[in-house]
C-alpha cells in the first residue's frame, strides 16, 4: 500500500500531466507509469468511450497484456452483452467512481462471472479495480487494473486514489482527444458500410467497401485490436433488444485516416423466430453528429456549449442574444470564455478547430438532403 505522501504526489503528477495537452497515448504513457508507483498492478487496460453511449471507442494496454489482443471480441461481448454489477456504465453512474472486485465481494470473488469465467482461466488474474473517467456529465473512459497470486488484492486506499484522479484522467483524455492528429491522409468517402454478424459471433456478409472501413481502423497505432468496437456494438444491440439498456448501441470513432466515423448496431429478427443476428453499419460522421463530441471535449459550461452551437449556425451576437435572453454584453463574455478555451481568436477559427481536419477543407460546401457536404 502506498504511503499517504506518495499518493498525494502521485495525484499531483497526474494532474499535471492532464493538463499539458498530450495525445492521449503520450499522456496514458505518463500517467499509467505515475499510478503504477502507488497502485502497483500486473496488467491494465484502459478504454476510451463514447460519452453519449459509454461504447467502447478504443482499449490501451499496459503490462502483461500489451499485444494480446486474441480476446478481445470476447471481453467486448461480456462487457456489453451480459449485466454485470460492476460495469464500466454501472461505474460511470455510482457516486464513487471505482471499485474493486475483492473488495466489492467481501472476498468471494467467485461471485464475478466475468473474472471467474474469463480474467482467472485465461490470463490468471485474481483482482480487478476498475475505475470510470467522468468530467462533469461525461464519461471520456475507464481503466481495469489486474492483480494475479502474487499480490495482494487491491485495498481500499487504493480504490480512494484511483477514484480521486477520475476527474484529472477524464481531462487527459478529451484534451488528448483533441490534441491527436490525423496519422494519415484522409481517404475519400466510401458510402456506408454493413457488416452482418450472426448468434455465433461470426462475420457472415459484408457490403463493399466494409474492408476499407475496418482497414481504417485497424490502422490506429498503438490501439488494441479495434475489433473489439464492433463486438461491443454486437454485445450492446443485444442487451438493447432484450431491455436491458435503453441507450442506443452507437459510438462515434476517429479513424486512422483521421476521419470521423459512427458506428450503428441493430438486432435482426428472422422469419422462423430465431434472433442473435446483428447488423453493423459504418459511416462517415456528418457534422451534426460529431459537432457535440467535440465542443463537450473542449470542457465547456452548458450556456457556452449553447453560444457556441449557435456561432457554428452563423447566428450573430444579436440573435444569440435574443435567442438564449440575454444582453449582447453577456454573449461577449461567454464568447471569450469559449475563445480561451480552445485557444482560439475569431468565429472563424472556432469554426475550423471544432471541425477538425475532416470538415474544414469542405467549410463554406452546400449541405445535401442527407445532411453530408453536397458534392462529397
Amino acid at each position: 500500500m502506498a504511503s499517504t505522501l506518495l499518493a498525494q504526489r502521485v495525484a499531483h503528477d497526474v494532474d499535471l500531466i492532464a493538463r499539458a495537452g498530450l495525445p492521449i497515448d503520450e499522456f496514458l504513457d505518463e500517467a499509467m507509469g505515475s499510478l503504477a508507483r502507488a497502485v502497483p498492478f500486473v496488467s491494465a487496460c484502459v478504454p476510451t468511450v463514447d460519452p453519449a453511449t459509454m461504447l467502447v471507442t478504443g482499449v490501451r494496454k499496459f503490462g502483461g497484456l500489451t499485444g494480446l489482443d486474441h480476446r478481445d471480441h470476447e471481453w467486448a461481448l461480456i462487457e456489453y452483452g451480459t449485466s454485470e454489477p460492476d460495469s464500466f456504465a454501472a461505474v460511470a453512474r455510482s457516486a464513487v467512481p471505482a471499485t474493486a472486485v475483492h473488495l466489492a465481494t467481501g472476498g468471494h470473488t467467485e461471485r464475478s462471472a466475468r473474472l471467474t469465467d474469463f480474467m482467472v482461466p485465461e490470463f490468471g488474474f485474481t483482482d480487478e479495480l476498475r475505475a470510470a473517467f467522468r468530467s462533469g456529465r461525461e464519461t471520456w473512459g475507464g481503466m481495469a487494473l489486474f492483480r494475479d497470486e502474487a499480490a495482494n488484492p487491491f485495498t481500499p486506499e487504493e480504490v480512494e486514489l484511483v477514484a480521486e484522479l477520475s476527474s484529472a484522467m477524464a481531462l487527459g483524455l478529451r484534451t488528448g482527444l483533441l490534441a491527436q492528429l490525423a496519422y494519415a491522409p484522409p481517404v475519400a468517402p466510401v458510402g456506408p458500410a454493413v457488416l452482418i454478424v450472426n448468434a455465433d459471433n461470426e462475420f457472415v456478409q459484408l457490403s463493399a467497401g466494409a474492408e476499407q472501413r475496418l482497414a481504417d481502423l485497424n490502422g490506429r497505432p498503438t490501439l488494441a485490436d479495434p475489433m473489439n468496437i464492433i463486438s461491443a456494438l454486437v454485445g450492446a444491440a443485444r442487451s438493447w433488444a432484450a431491455g436491458q439498456t435503453d441507450l442506443p448501441p452507437r459510438c462515434r470513432v476517429r479513424s486512422a485516416s483521421g476521419m470521423w466515423l459512427v458506428l450503428h448496431a441493430t438486432p435482426l429478427s428472422a422469419r422462423d423466430g430465431k434472433a442473435g443476428d446483428v447488423v453493423v453499419t459504418i459511416d462517415e460522421a456528418r457534422p451534426p453528429e460529431i459537432v457535440p463530441l467535440v465542443v463537450a471535449a473542449f470542457g465547456l459550461t452548458a450556456r457556452e456549449r449553447d453560444v457556441t452551437q449557435l456561432v457554428l449556425q452563423g447566428v450573430d451576437t444579436k440573435e444569440i442574444a435574443s435567442t438564449i435572453h440575454v444582453s449582447t454584453y453577456t454573449v461577449q463574455d461567454h464568447l471569450k470564455s469559449v475563445f480561451d478555451k480552445v485557444g482560439v481568436r475569431s468565429r472563424r477559427e472556432l469554426i475550423a478547430r471544432v471541425y477538425f481536419d475532416q470538415y474544414v477543407p469542405r467549410m463554406g460546401g452546400e449541405l445535401g438532403a442527407s445532411g453530408w457536404f453536397a458534392g462529397s
